[in-house]
């Protein structure tokens, strides 16, 4: 099994990416511009990276929010000088991402020159990882086989982008998607999610799912329980993306019927998890 350590970033996860390659896109093309003011909406990792880049090149950038983000991914942002827009709105559907979008809407209506990056519909999500990380897999494997590739997902960018940069090196490259129990990327039945950074709770419009050859569910309990494997075994503190990988990865193997080389992908670090997955109070109360 190969594993590509994203979590390594400077941003501390696989999303320094896509912010990086949207941003300096829109740069180049003119779609950003120096007064431009950024916004998504993002609790998360994206948003993290989103703001280091935006700081880098002193744009403004706004993060809509809702209650459910941490207290660390919050002053992060804070810190790199986003903007912070909290909803807290419990929306239709029990959540708040319908009133996250709503908020979005009324602030590109009010900001001049905004702009909406949307990672869910921007094609340049999943060009991100085409041009640079499937690259770098291909440079770094050199002549090694790949025959499956094994990635966790949210917005789908990251598996589309390397499955399809790989598939013209490994034109019969497996491809399975890991997701949440509870998400509906695939059509699954909405359930309560805890555990950010995997699954999502709308389809995302750049989803190609012919693309994809399978998809491994996996539970809140069996990714905390891959990043206590990954700490025991490789002495890596990951995040929840990273356990749901290596859970589903060990479920694969336990099917396997002939020896396979397997490459994924570890996107996020676990230091700001450390009072969720690595916290056994927290965990005790994850649904069994």
């Amino acid at each position: 099994m190969l594993a590509k350590l994203e979590c390594l970033n400077p941003g501390g996860s696989v999303k320094d990416r896509p912010a990086q390659f949207i941003i300096d896109q829109g740069l180049q093309t003119g779609i950003i511009t120096p007064t431009t003011h950024l916004i998504e909406s993002t609790s998360g990792n994206f948003g993290i990276a989103l703001a280091m880049v935006a700081c880098i090149y002193h744009l403004a950038l706004t993060c809509v929010v809702d209650p459910n983000i941490s207290p660390v991914n919050l002053q992060i942002l804070r810190q790199l000088g986003a903007n912070i827009e909290m909803v807290k709105q419990v929306d239709a559907q029990g959540g708040y991402l319908a009133s996250r979008i709503q908020r979005v809407q009324e602030l590109r209506q009010s900001i001049p020159h905004s702009y909406w990056i949307n990672q869910y519909a921007n094609e340049l999500n999943w060009q991100a990882h085409y041009f640079m990380t499937a690259a770098e897999i291909i440079s770094q494997v050199e002549d090694h086989p790949i025959d499956t590739l094994v990635i966790a997902v949210s917005t789908t960018g990251t598996l589309l982008g390397l499955a399809r940069r790989l598939r013209e090196k490994y034109p019969h490259l497996r491809v399975i998607a890991v997701d949440a129990v509870g998400s509906i990327i695939f059509g699954g039945p909405p359930l309560p999610r805890f555990l950010p950074g995997i699954g999502a709770s709308r389809v995302p419009e750049i989803l190609q799912p012919d693309e994809i050859d399978e998809v491994w569910y996996v539970t809140d309990r069996e990714a905390v329980q891959g990043c206590q494997d990954l700490v025991l075994h490789e002495g890596i503190l990951a995040g929840g993306s990273s356990g749901s990988v290596v859970a589903a990865i060990q479920k694969i193997l336990q099917q396997s019927l002939q020896p396979q080389t397997l490459l994924t992908l570890l996107p996020d670090r676990g230091d700001r998890y450390i009072n969720m997955i690595y916290d056994e109070k927290w965990v005790a109360q994850l649904p069994s």
